[in-house]
C-alpha cells in the first residue's frame, strides 16, 4: 500500500514544500535549507514514479496551486540574498508532468481562448493546428497553414498567458533541417513543448482519411533533429513525438515507432487515432518511464474516456483538440441566426460587458495606467467630456455600491461641474431661455421594467458641444443611436417658451424599449 503523505509549507506559504509520510515522526526546521528547499531547486517536490502519492484529487490541486504560487514569487538563493529567477515554461511543464494524476490540456487557437483556458484553472494547454487553421485561415488542416503563421500565432498565445503551452509543430514543415528550425523557432516563441508527427507533406488532419507517414528512418531522424535543436538552443523544451502510423500502417508499426522515438530522446509519446481501449492499454505498456499522451477528439476514432479512466489506463496528459473551436463555431452560428431574425443574443447566452472587460484586462489596465498619469497628460475627447460631469449612483448602505437587481430601475444623476449660458461676445445664446431647466430621459424595457431615468440641465447639451466640438456624451449618444440622428437641440430650441412637463419624444426603439424625453 502506498503511504499517505502530508504537506508542510513554510510560514510564509510561498516558497517551500516538504513531503513526509503522514505518520512520520520526523520534524522539519523551517530555517534549514536541507529540509526546506526553494522551488527553484531541482530536488524540490520530486515524485517517485514508482511510488505515486495517494492523495485526494482536490488535495493534489491544492498542492499544485501552492507550488505554482511559489514558483512565480521565489527563486534560487545567491550569496545569501534571494533573487528572482523565474522558471522557464519548459521547466514548469516538466514539473507539472511529475505531479500525480492526469494533466488535462485543452487546445486553444488564439490568445483569447488560451487566456480562458488559464482562467478556468488548467495547468497547461496545447495549440491545435486544426483549430488555428480554422480560426486564422478558415481552411482545413491539410497543410495549408505555414510554419511562419503557426509561430506568429503561437507567440501571441504564449504572451497572453502564464501557463505552459505545448505547440503543434505538425510534421516539422520539411526534412530534419526544417525540423531543427521549427524547434528553435518554437523555443523563441515561448512554447514549453512542441508536438512533432511523422506524416508526409502535405499532412492530413488526425482521424481523417488519406494519412501517410514517412519511413521509419526518417521519422526517427526528425526526433533526433529536434533533440539536437534543443541542445543547441540551451533549452529544455518538451518534445512530444506523435505517430500517425496506426491508421496509415498498423498498430504494431505505431508501437515500434513509439519505442524508437523514446530511444531517440522524446519526452512524451503519442499514437493518434487508437481505435479501442485495448489498443490504448497496449500503447501505455511500452517504454513505461516515458509519459503517454491521449487525444480526446469528439466524434473521432479513439474512445472518449474521463481523466480517471485515462489515468487507470496509464496516460499522463490528455488533449482536447476540438472542444473550444467546436463550441465557438456553434455559438457564433446561433448568434448570427438570431441577429438575422432581428434578435440579439438573450441574457445568459453571453457574458456581460463588465465580465468581458474583466477577462480582457480593462480594469487592470486602468489601475496600472494611474501609475503613469501626469498633470500635463492630454485627455481624449471622452476623458475631457467626463471631466465636465460625473455619474453618481446612490448607494443604500453607507455609500458602498451593491450589486443591483436586474429588475431594479437604473437611476443615474448627471451633475455638471460648470456650464455657460453666454456666448463669447457676452450675448445670450440660443439656449439661454432654458439652460436652467431639466431634460429627462426615461427608458422602459419591453418587459415593463424601467432601465434608465436620467435628468440633466437642458442647456448642458450645448455646454458639452462648446467644450468639445462634435463630441457626444452619454445621453446625446444614446439618443442619437436610438433616433437615428434626431436633433435634440433643435427640439429644445423650439420648446424654449413651453412650460414644464412637455413630452418631446415618445417612441419604441429597434429592440422594443420605450424611450421618452421630457422637458421639465
Amino acid at each position: 500500500m502506498n503511504p499517505q503523505y502530508q504537506v508542510l509549507l513554510s510560514r510564509n506559504c510561498s516558497s517551500t514544500v516538504s513531503l513526509l509520510p503522514h505518520n512520520s515522526s520526523a520534524s522539519i526546521n523551517p530555517t534549514t535549507a536541507s529540509s526546506n528547499l526553494p522551488f527553484g531547486s531541482s530536488s524540490a517536490l520530486h515524485f517517485n514514479q514508482q511510488r505515486p502519492l495517494s492523495l485526494p484529487h482536490k488535495f493534489k490541486h491544492t498542492i499544485f496551486t501552492a507550488k505554482r504560487a511559489a514558483l512565480q514569487t521565489t527563486a534560487a538563493y545567491s550569496g545569501g540574498d534571494r533573487e528572482l529567477a523565474p522558471e522557464s515554461p519548459a521547466k514548469e511543464l516538466r514539473r507539472i508532468l511529475e505531479l500525480p494524476g492526469v494533466v488535462q490540456a485543452p487546445a486553444c487557437f488564439d490568445a483569447l481562448s488560451a487566456k480562458l483556458v488559464e482562467r478556468a484553472g488548467f495547468q497547461c494547454c496545447f495549440t491545435s493546428g486544426f483549430s488555428i487553421s480554422a480560426a486564422r485561415l478558415a481552411l482545413p488542416d491539410t497543410g495549408f497553414i505555414s510554419y511562419g503563421e503557426m509561430v506568429d500565432q503561437g507567440q501571441q498565445i504564449t504572451q497572453a498567458v502564464s501557463i505552459p503551452v505545448i505547440g503543434d509543430g505538425d510534421n516539422g514543415y520539411g526534412n530534419a533541417m526544417n525540423v531543427k528550425r521549427t524547434v528553435k523557432g518554437y523555443i523563441k516563441a515561448g512554447f514549453a513543448g512542441i508536438l512533432l508527427e511523422d506524416q508526409v507533406s502535405p499532412k492530413a488532419c488526425g482521424h481523417t482519411q488519406g494519412r501517410k507517414v514517412v519511413s521509419r528512418e526518417e521519422a526517427v531522424m526528425r526526433i533526433r533533429a529536434a533533440v539536437d535543436a534543443r541542445k543547441e538552443s540551451g533549452s529544455d523544451i518538451v518534445i512530444v513525438a506523435r505517430t500517425d502510423s496506426r491508421q496509415a500502417v498498423s498498430l504494431d508499426e505505431a508501437l515500434w515507432r513509439s519505442r524508437a522515438f523514446a530511444d531517440a530522446g522524446a519526452d512524451v509519446l503519442f499514437i493518434d487515432a487508437l481505435a479501442s481501449k485495448e489498443e490504448m492499454k497496449a500503447f501505455c505498456g511500452i517504454s513505461p518511464l516515458v509519459p503517454k499522451m491521449a487525444n480526446m477528439l469528439e466524434g473521432g476514432k479513439t474512445p472518449i474516456l474521463n481523466p480517471l479512466e485515462l489515468e487507470d489506463v496509464g496516460y499522463k496528459i490528455v488533449a482536447y483538440p476540438l472542444s473550444l473551436i467546436g463550441v465557438s463555431i456553434q455559438a457564433m452560428q446561433q448568434a448570427l441566426a438570431g441577429l438575422k431574425g432581428g434578435r440579439i443574443p438573450p441574457p445568459g447566452s453571453m457574458p456581460s460587458f463588465e465580465e468581458v472587460k474583466e477577462i480582457l484586462g480593462f480594469n487592470s489596465y486602468y489601475e496600472e495606467e494611474k501609475r503613469y498619469s501626469t498633470s500635463s497628460s492630454q485627455l481624449s475627447p471622452e476623458r475631457l467630456t467626463s471631466s465636465v460631469y460625473s455619474l453618481q449612483r446612490t448607494a443604500r448602505d453607507g455609500g458602498e455600491q451593491k450589486d443591483q437587481n436586474p429588475q431594479d430601475p437604473i437611476v443615474e444623476v448627471i451633475t455638471p461641474d460648470v456650464y455657460n449660458n453666454y456666448d463669447a461676445d457676452g450675448s445670450r445664446g440660443p439656449f439661454s431661455g432654458i439652460w436652467s431647466r431639466t431634460l429627462r430621459v426615461k427608458i422602459t424595457g419591453r418587459d415593463g421594467f424601467e432601465k434608465l431615468d436620467v435628468r440633466i440641465p437642458a442647456g448642458f447639451l450645448e455646454g458639452i458641444t462648446n467644450i468639445v466640438p462634435g463630441s457626444i456624451h452619454v445621453l446625446s449618444k444614446l439618443i442619437e443611436i436610438a433616433l437615428g440622428g434626431v436633433n435634440i437641440k433643435q427640439l429644445l430650441n423650439e420648446a424654449t417658451d413651453e412650460m414644464g412637463g412637455k413630452l418631446l419624444l415618445d417612441f419604441n426603439d429597434t429592440i422594443g424599449d420605450r424611450i421618452q424625453v421630457f422637458l421639465e
